[in-house]
């Protein structure tokens, strides 16, 4: 083989690595944040059209308020099942995660001002494995009972994942933003009841 050959296959196969490189790890996700930013359903709006005033009764019945969580006895909204604080793991991720059963009796896993890196093939997990600080707590995720929730649609702000309707949520205490590709969890929360 001539080097000219030589050269140009080289050539050649360094470009495939290359591309293939690119492909897998999408270093450029790193510079580009995505924004989502969903109200919760079921949410009941409180506001009031202009020149409409509030009812006194509903202005009175403000001024008490509910402990977290608990059921109104005047609406029937949104209640917060169990909850937790985002801790990070293989990229640095905040905000909080409800679990969240909605008036019609389904759930959903709520992330509120979520902040983490962006990455290839996130998703929301749900998952029965014990949140653990450090890298100790990166791979666990996937050791036992997991149920995806589907793609990461932003990796800032507030989003909302259903629960497909057999997956009993009692079952699970974990939420993690897992990368499927690499095996890895960028954050996790652990799933307090309340």
């Amino acid at each position: 083989m001539s080097r000219k050959q030589w050269v140009v296959g080289a050539v050649a196969v360094a470009l495939v690595v290359t591309g293939a490189g690119l492909y897998w790890f999408q270093p450029w996700k790193i510079w580009q944040d995505e924004t989502v930013d969903e109200a919760l359903p079921g949410a009941v709006s409180s506001s009031v059209t202009p020149g409409q005033s509030k009812d006194p009764a509903a202005e009175a019945s403000e001024g008490a308020a509910e402990p977290s969580g608990a059921p109104s006895a005047t609406s029937a909204g949104p209640r917060t099942l169990a909850g937790g604080e985002l801790i990070s793991h293989e990229h640095a991720t905040s905000g909080t995660v409800r679990l969240v059963r909605l008036p019609d009796g389904s759930h959903v896993v709520r992330l509120e001002k979520l902040d983490t890196s962006n990455g290839p093939d996130l998703h929301v997990w749900l998952t029965d494995a014990p949140v653990k600080e450090g890298r100790a707590g990166w791979h666990v995720f996937d050791d036992g009972e997991y149920v995806s929730l589907g793609r990461l649609k932003g990796n800032k702000g507030s989003q909302n994942y259903v629960l497909p309707a057999d997956v009993d949520p009692a079952g699970f205490t974990s939420v993690s933003i897992w990368c499927d590709r690499f095996d890895v969890s960028f954050g996790a929360a652990e799933l307090s009841r309340v």
